[in-house]
C-alpha cells in the first residue's frame, strides 16, 4: 500500500480546519477531489475516518490517531526535501580540502572556524600535503578543492587568487645577522641550514637560488614541520627559512629573530586549485567564494 503525500497532507488540513471547503482552499484544490481524496484514503486504510451525517463528518478514533502518525510523515518528508536543497545550495555536505603547511598554519584555523560557524550543516576534511601532491589530488579527485603554491601544474587544472605570503630568515637571537633589517640569500648560504623536507616549495626554491648564486646549500637537518624548524633554530642549530606569519607563531616563545629576505622570490602567492573542466558546486562553491572573500580577493 502506498501513501500518497498529497492526501495525507488535505487529510491534516480537514482535521485542523474542521471543514471540507476551508481544507480544499488551503490545499488549493476543489472540495469535490477533496472528498474524493479522503474517500480514497479511507479505502486504502480500510478504517472509517469520518462519520458522515446530516450535521457534516465528525472524526472517530482512527482519523485522530492517523493525525498524529501523518503530522510526523510528512515532518519526515519536510524534512527530506529541505535537506536535499541544502545539500543542492552547499548549505549541507562535505568538502575534501588539501593545503600545504604555508596556508594552514597562516591562514586556514581562522577562515574555516568562520566558514563553518556560518555553515554548521557542512563538514571540511581538511589534509596537509605538499603543492605536487596537492596539485595531483585536486586532479584525479581525490580532494574537491586544493590551496598551493603558485607555479604550473598543467592544463587540466585551474588556479584562482587566494593570499600573498612573504618568507623570511629565521636565526637565533645572538646570530651576528639577528640585527640586519634584511639580508641576501648569498650572505645566509654560508651558514649551516635547518630546512624542510625535499618536497615542498621551499626547500626547491632554496636549490634554485643556490644554484643561481652558485653557492652550496649547507644543510645540517631537514625537518617535516614549522614548528621543529623553529625549535632547531632557537637551539642554535642552523638558520631557517620560512613564511613570516608561520615564524610569528613561534618567534615569542622561542626567542628567534626574523630578518627579511631582499629576494624577489621571498614575495610568494598562494592560490585555490580546481579541476579545470568543473565548475565547483554546493558545499565547495560556498567554501572558495569564502576563502576568497576573507582573503579580500574578488571571486
Amino acid at each position: 500500500m502506498k501513501l500518497d503525500p498529497v492526501s495525507l497532507r488535505l487529510f491534516v488540513a480537514v482535521m485542523e480546519e474542521s471543514a471540507i471547503a476551508r481544507a480544499a482552499a488551503r490545499e488549493h484544490i476543489a472540495p469535490s477531489a477533496a472528498s474524493r481524496r479522503l474517500a480514497e484514503l479511507e479505502q486504502q486504510l480500510r478504517v472509517e475516518l469520518f462519520a458522515r451525517s446530516n450535521r457534516g463528518m465528525q472524526p472517530t478514533d482512527a482519523a485522530w490517531a492517523l493525525l498524529n502518525l501523518a503530522r510526523g510523515v510528512l515532518h519526515e518528508l519536510d524534512g527530506i526535501a529541505l535537506q536535499m536543497r541544502e545539500y543542492g545550495s552547499g548549505l549541507r555536505g562535505q568538502v575534501r580540502l588539501v593545503a600545504n603547511i604555508s596556508a594552514i598554519t597562516q591562514f586556514l584555523p581562522g577562515e574555516l572556524q568562520r566558514f563553518m560557524a556560518r555553515h554548521p550543516g557542512v563538514h571540511v576534511q581538511l589534509q596537509e600535503q605538499i603543492s605536487s601532491a596537492i596539485a595531483r589530488s585536486v586532479a584525479e579527485n581525490a580532494a574537491d578543492l586544493g590551496i598551493l603554491n603558485e607555479g604550473s601544474y598543467g592544463a587540466h587544472l585551474r588556479l584562482l587568487p587566494y593570499r600573498e605570503d612573504e618568507l623570511v630568515l629565521a636565526l637565533p637571537a645572538g646570530h651576528v645577522l639577528a640585527r640586519r633589517k634584511q639580508v641576501r640569500l648569498a650572505e645566509v648560504l654560508p651558514y649551516e641550514l635547518v630546512a624542510t623536507h625535499p618536497g615542498s616549495a621551499i626547500h626547491h626554491q632554496l636549490q634554485r637560488a643556490a644554484a643561481e648564486a652558485g653557492l652550496p646549500l649547507r644543510l645540517r637537518m631537514q625537518v617535516s614541520g614549522y614548528d621543529a624548524l623553529c625549535l632547531m633554530v632557537a637551539a642554535g642549530m642552523g638558520l631557517g627559512v620560512l613564511p613570516r606569519g608561520s615564524a610569528q607563531i613561534y618567534k615569542s616563545a622561542l626567542s628567534i629573530r626574523l630578518v627579511a629576505l631582499d629576494e624577489a622570490w621571498a614575495r610568494r602567492r598562494l592560490m585555490l586549485c580546481l579541476r579545470a573542466d568543473e565548475q565547483p558546486g554546493g558545499a565547495a562553491r560556498l567554501l572558495v567564494e569564502h576563502l576568497q572573500t576573507d582573503a579580500g580577493v574578488a571571486a
